[in-house]
């Protein structure tokens, strides 16, 4: 609480000096024009749903290291921190590591990478050099594009050689890790170039390169996952053998048993490692692009464009991995003009030599000896202890000494070589290795038919025609391990998943245009599911020009990614198992609940410790706690979104105020559920293999829940400018999951604060040739579920801060600042790293803002 207190405190001081020196509000609010929304051009204000727009001087003010760290402060964003390389940018909430429902375009093409179903942070986007503006659309997008935005999109849009010439160079240098337990102070650097040209009246190109280099922010979340696990025996903390940190990897659960040991049932665990032990944060990302443009015709553009981008750093979907030598790249064709655009892209990944944290924790401790023995030394020092009188708690941890006799240990040259080793093998049931190969073709075609072929139409009727199509087709190269063709005769064969679908928007001005109607189509169909036909109505009323009210509902669906149809890999013991039919026949229907298959042997455990009956008593007592599997096979995610809000300027054009409220309702929601096959189908036997792990498989399966899931929330935000050239920004997002329908529990976690504050307040000329801002983000604490760890997080503040001196007579900016500036260690979710503060000093040369 102090350290909220802190940041609030000094937030509240700077603000009051602002306003105490600012003699009006008067602001200058530009109405920049909008694409993302409709796409059609068209002034912010009128857009028909929720966009914002981050234009060039508001990135170059920004305190965040980078424009894309600075949306972070966008109104109705939250934003995640996997890794310092690789951040999550998400809206309205049901919100994970892997956002599949959020998308990232840069020029209106996907950035994602193919096999995970979104993008990597930004590694295959824009650098700070070549961002122009960004627009993001929190909600459903899925009406024109179609391509699973139910949760929204962010579009970045770049420099236009003919419009922005010329050399820019950008070096920032800065420290992370100051006072960091687990770490020295580090160096952080990255280093970026921008070259365009322009070589005639009709030809001009770019080139974009940035190298970027420093240490990871570190995982060490050591709180106890397994803390009961003994209960019955009253074994807990540190006498509790079957101990399970959050980011200690190697003792989860199928890496424990249930052993007898001197007539008493006790769970114990293997010893694990902790991730620092598996894994190295020394990151380095290297990304350039190039694009040639041609100008067909005064208003008409063609361009070919090349993204390339290597990573090495930390990645986390249900288990962390070290993404390292991992590869994107990206090859592209546009055209536009005023009335036609027309894309055609190809995304490829290869994840190099990417590894699995989990198993290499597990397989590390199994390359040196197997579960059996192990367990079987562990049961050999526990008896000799006890013999030697030594008490329950003491005997146990002498016999995790005398079992990991020989155990590879951190730092050393065995470990470091068997690291390696299992670095290199593509199986993670001895090894760790992610070994991916994965491509998307994209092409789209849309067409605005009022602007050249039916311009009598908007002429005389006030109308706007729209219409398009596109198709996508993913190419996943079987590895054997995480993907595996199911096709029959197809074995090793690439997997082909794909969709097509097409739109038609029409709008309409009425009263002068004073009232705009708009109404959308669009359909999709994918391989594996019937056709889906997702509408989008909406109204914005101006009653005058700077005053706007809006409406819509809009409908969309999601179809399943790649890893949520086709994964078949085994992570941790557990089958982790794509939900189409073609993968997952059989498991379903022969299956029973996780969940309750552990509280069926956490009851029997009880008895057999504590009331002395015996494990097949104790079986027979229990055995109407398990609950057959009700789930079955993948359909589409739908959600349908009801979204009102106000756009107004005040104050001759000085103030902007941007609210919008919506309710959003989700039918068929992807999701996880645990589950277990037992080894017999005899209903006799059944309750007796799920007592005993050996003699049941576990899945972890890609299905719908059975919920009906309501979610609701707001945004406010106000901007506004004074003629002395104080710039404030404020606002808020508040997110509600509201009680679900035929509730199941199996929804992804919602994992979204209820509550986000922004503030933010500039000064151009604080001084001359310098500019400052200082920036304040609070966000409430909120419950996080996921298969790594489920919990709270508590709530945190961060206060960041630059100021930048323009050189006189020079082309050089130098700028200093600070994010999380008081160095406050908080976590943005739970399993993830601790972020602290990031202290640097950036010198650009050639850049205009």
């Amino acid at each position: 609480m102090r350290k909220n207190i802190t940041c609030i405190f000094i937030a509240s001081v700077f603000l009051a000096q602002a306003q105490a020196q600012t003699d009006t509000l008067k602001i200058k609010s530009l109405q920049e024009v909008v694409v993302t929304a409709s796409r059609l051009t068209e002034s912010i204000l009128v857009s028909p749903v929720s966009v914002q727009k981050i234009n060039r001087q508001a990135i170059a003010l920004s305190p965040a290291l980078s424009f894309f760290d600075a949306l972070e402060n966008a109104q109705g964003i939250h934003m995640i921190t996997p890794s310092l390389g690789f951040r999550v940018l998400n809206a309205r909430g049901f919100f994970n590591t892997t956002n599949v429902r959020f998308a990232q375009l840069v020029d209106g093409m996907d950035m994602q990478s193919p096999h995970i179903g979104g993008a990597i942070g930004n590694a295959l986007g824009p650098t700070d050099l070549d961002i122009d503006n960004i627009e993001i659309l929190p909600g459903t997008a899925s009406a024109l594009y179609g391509m699973n935005t139910v949760n929204g999109l962010a579009n970045f849009f770049t420099k236009n050689p003919f419009t922005s010439e010329g050399l820019s160079i950008q070096q920032k240098t800065a420290i992370n890790h100051l006072n960091d337990p687990y770490s020295n102070v580090k160096p952080f650097s990255e280093t970026t170039l921008r070259f365009a040209k322009v070589v005639s009246t009709q030809w001009a190109f770019k080139v974009n390169a940035a190298f970027t280099k420093g240490y990871d922010w570190i995982a060490s979340d050591q709180t106890e996952l397994n803390g009961s696990a003994n209960r019955s025996t009253n074994l807990f903390g540190a006498d509790n053998p079957a101990q399970d940190p959050v980011n200690g990897y190697g003792n989860e659960s199928s890496n424990r048993r249930t052993i007898s040991l001197a007539g008493r049932n006790y769970v114990v665990a293997r010893t694990g490692y902790q991730e620092m032990d598996v894994v190295q944060y020394n990151l380095q990302n290297v990304k350039t692009d190039a694009a040639i443009y041609y100008k067909v015709a005064q208003d008409a553009m063609l361009t070919y464009s090349y993204h390339f981008s290597e990573l090495d750093n930390v990645y986390q979907r249900a288990n962390r991995f070290r993404l390292q030598d991992y590869r994107l790249q990206q090859h592209a064709l546009q055209y536009h003009s005023k009335s036609v655009q027309a894309k055609l892209y190809i995304n490829s990944e290869n994840t190099g030599r990417s590894y699995n944290l989990r198993s290499m924790a597990e397989n590390m401790d199994r390359s040196y000896k197997l579960d059996n023995v192990w367990y079987t030394d562990f049961t050999s020092g526990f008896n000799q202890s006890v013999l030697a009188g030594a008490t329950v708690a003491d005997a146990l941890r002498q016999a995790r000494t005398v079992a990991d006799a020989g155990r590879y240990q951190p730092g050393t040259p065995a470990f470091k070589e068997q690291l390696a080793k299992l670095q290199d093998i593509n199986n993670w049931d001895v090894g760790a290795a992610l070994r991916v190969k994965a491509s998307l073709v994209h092409g789209e075609l849309q067409v605005n038919l009022t602007e050249n072929y039916l311009q009598s139409l908007k002429t005389n009727y006030d109308l706007d025609l729209l219409t398009g199509a596109d198709h996508r087709t993913y190419i996943i190269v079987p590895d054997g391990n995480y993907f595996i063709n199911p096709e029959p005769g197809q074995e090793g064969k690439n997997i082909n998943y794909s969709k097509t679908g097409g739109f038609i928007s029409v709008s309409k001005g009425l009263f002068k245009s004073k009232l705009k109607l708009g109404a959308i189509l669009r359909a999709d169909k994918n391989d594996y599911f019937s056709a889906t036909f997702n509408p989008r109505f909406s109204a914005v009323y101006s009653p005058v020009h700077n005053h706007n009210v809006r409406a819509s509902f809009q409908s969309g669906y999601r179809f399943p990614s790649i890893f949520e149809a086709y994964s078949n890999v085994n992570s941790g013991g557990i089958k982790r198992v794509g939900g189409l039919p073609v993968m997952s026949n059989g498991i379903f229907e022969n299956a029973w609940l996780a969940t309750s298959i552990t509280a069926f042997q956490t009851a029997v455990l009880a008895d057999i410790n504590q009331a002395g009956l015996t494990q097949a008593a104790a079986i027979e007592k229990y055995k109407g706690l398990l609950r057959k599997n009700p789930y079955t096979y993948l359909k589409p995610e739908h959600a349908r979104t009801w979204e009102a809000g106000y756009k107004g300027l005040f104050f001759t054009n000085s103030l902007y105020v941007n609210a919008d409220a919506y309710l959003s309702r989700f039918s068929n929601f992807i999701a996880q559920a645990n589950m277990n096959v037992p080894n017999s189908t005899n209903e006799a036997t059944i309750p007796a293999d799920l007592y005993t792990r050996t003699t049941q498989s576990p899945y972890r399966m890609y299905t719908n829940s059975q919920s009906i899931i309501n979610n609701f929330g707001f945004s406010a935000g106000l901007n506004y400018k004074s003629k002395k050239d104080w710039i404030v920004s404020a606002n808020t997002t508040f997110s509600k999951l509201r009680n679900t329908e035929n509730q199941d529990g199996l929804e992804d976690g919602f994992n979204t604060p209820k509550w986000i504050y922004n503030i933010s307040v500039s000064k151009t000329n604080l001084a001359k040739n310098m500019d400052a801002t200082l920036g304040y983000r609070w966000q409430s604490k909120y419950l996080s579920q996921t298969f790594l760890v489920s919990g709270q997080v508590p709530s945190y503040c961060s206060l960041d801060a630059q100021l930048n001196y323009h050189v006189p007579v020079t082309k050089l900016i130098i700028k200093v600042g600070a994010t999380n500036a008081l160095n406050h260690y908080y976590n943005s979710f739970l399993g993830g790293p601790a972020t602290g503060g990031m202290y640097y000093v950036s010198i650009i040369y050639g850049i205009k803002n």
